[in-house]
């Protein structure tokens, strides 16, 4: 469930802040197949071995993949060594400083809302079993809660009495325009990602964002005996 995180995402963007590898990523992106390095470098007008570069950088930094394969339109001597093709990772690529999710917000309230439309389920309990059933995912994913919300980008920190702060909101911008609606798919995930690491032993709080210097609707807590 979970793609790039948030330093792989501005590693790639620092790999294609370069004029020809991010050619190079396009040129790769668009074929929609496997690019050798002679067709990539005839492409971008370079010689094999600046392409060749290029290419094993943006691998390294996990924009582009990687194969070996023998090229179908070779015959004679060598003819049967596999070479090396490239094809994409990934389909874009953004980020965020500080680290945001708005991709999963927006993933997660479509589901919302087609679960919504297509039931008759009213949206607040179409978000809040959505947001559930992700968060589930997530902490079976990473095994633990402090794991999952590093991961989101909640950049957790220790808090008082054993509590564990959230110093970042991954959907601030939503939340400012629409605080009800994101708040109550953001606790339903918390919720679902102490279940589903089987975590009995912490809880979900809402606290007020601003106030006392949270950053988000939620803290995690420990249970009370």
């Amino acid at each position: 469930m979970a793609g790039p995180t948030w330093r792989q995402r501005l590693g790639a963007l620092a790999a294609l802040g370069e004029d020809r590898r991010r050619a190079l990523y396009l040129y790769v992106r668009a074929a929609g197949r496997l690019v050798g390095r002679d067709e990539a470098a005839d492409a971008l007008g370079v010689s094999r071995a600046a392409a060749a570069a290029h290419l094993d950088r943006l691998v390294d930094d996990g924009v582009l993949s990687a194969t070996f394969a023998k090229p179908s339109e070779r015959r004679g001597p060598g003819s049967g060594r596999p070479s090396k093709f490239y094809e994409a990772a990934l389909t874009e690529v953004v980020a965020a400083v500080p680290e945001r999710s708005y991709e999963l917000a927006g993933d997660l309230l479509a589901a919302a809302a087609e679960r919504s439309m297509a039931g008759g389920t009213p949206m607040t309990e179409a978000l809040a079993a959505v947001g559930r059933e992700a968060g589930e995912a997530l902490g079976a994913e990473y095994g633990s809660i402090g794991a999952v919300l590093g991961a989101t980008g909640y950049d957790p920190v220790p808090g008082e009495g054993g509590s564990i702060e959230l110093d970042n909101c991954p959907f601030h911008r939503l939340s400012r325009g629409h605080r009800e609606v994101v708040c109550s798919l953001n606790g339903a995930l918390l919720a679902g990602a102490l279940a589903g690491c089987a975590d009995a032993e912490h809880g979900v709080e809402a606290v007020e964002p601003g106030a006392g210097g949270h950053a988000c609707c939620a803290r995690i807590v420990p249970r009370t005996p």
